[in-house]
């Protein structure tokens, strides 16, 4: 059975694979020229500094955008043949936020990319999803989410996977973990899940990804308001007409680190 606080030895993990969709490649964690950073790369870092220098090796094969069986036909190969001692494994999410789509159905065409993985990689760590109840929109698919993340974990048991539980990580239930378009993770928030995802592959880390955020002030009713409204005509309605054209944020988009390289 997997164990989230497994004994993965961390001396052995000398190379990583990221695959996935927009929170792997890092959307919403913008960096110095341009590109996104993200948990996964935050994570690599982390796996980096316990290495000796210039060994650990990086790939971040996710596009934003992609649903699971596109992430299972572009990136599950390319990962496999990398051959890293780690890959995580994110995906099905976009899926899940389509309407119609039956999360028992993506689960079993999950558990079919993880057998694939877990065949050829030593170490393949799954994500759930997150808890939606407060974000808006979203927490109308919580029930999907929820049952969606139930199959994770019973496949990441059946497969002797860690899994990196987002579902349980409150810290990113604050809107502060989240960028302006409130679908994607901020700077801090990611920082969160790289913390959580080297505890769970047995790292010490700096700080504790789930620590209480600084006290804010209270916003009022209107400041909420016009913040919705804000919300709703830059980011929600630009997302929906991107879904109704049958469009992809990333269209056109290629692997930021499509191979093994030192960091």
């Amino acid at each position: 059975m997997a164990d989230d606080s497994n004994s993965f030895s961390k001396s052995a993990i000398g190379s990583y694979a990221a695959v996935g969709d927009s929170f792997t490649e890092g959307v919403g964690d913008p960096g110095p020229d341009g590109t996104f950073v993200g948990w996964a790369d935050r994570l690599a870092v982390l796996l980096s500094d316990r290495q000796e220098e210039h060994t650990f090796r990086y790939a971040n094969l996710a596009v934003r955008g992609r649903l699971l069986d596109q992430i299972v036909e572009e990136q599950v190969p390319r990962a496999k043949e990398l051959g890293p001692d780690l890959v995580t494994f994110c995906a099905g999410g976009n899926d899940i936020l389509r309407p119609g789509s039956d999360p028992d159905d993506v689960a079993q065409r999950y558990e079919a990319a993880v057998a694939e993985l877990r065949a050829s990689v030593g170490t393949v760590l799954l994500c759930t999803g997150f808890d939606t109840r407060g974000m808006p929109v979203l927490r109308h698919l919580r029930g999907k989410i929820a049952t969606y993340t139930a199959h994770v974990r019973s496949i990441a048991d059946r497969y002797d996977c860690p899994v990196l539980d987002l579902w349980s990580l409150r810290s990113v239930q604050d809107r502060r973990a989240w960028s302006e378009d409130r679908l994607h993770l901020s700077a801090d928030g990611h920082t969160r899940v790289a913390l959580r995802a080297a505890q769970v592959l047995g790292l010490e880390v700096p700080a504790d990804p789930d620590q209480a955020w600084p006290d804010e002030e209270q916003r009022s009713a209107a400041e909420v308001r016009r913040d919705n409204v804000h919300w709703a005509r830059e980011h929600l309605v630009p997302w929906i007409g991107r879904r109704l054209r049958g469009e992809s944020s990333g269209d056109n988009v290629e692997p930021k680190r499509p191979d093994l390289l030192p960091l």
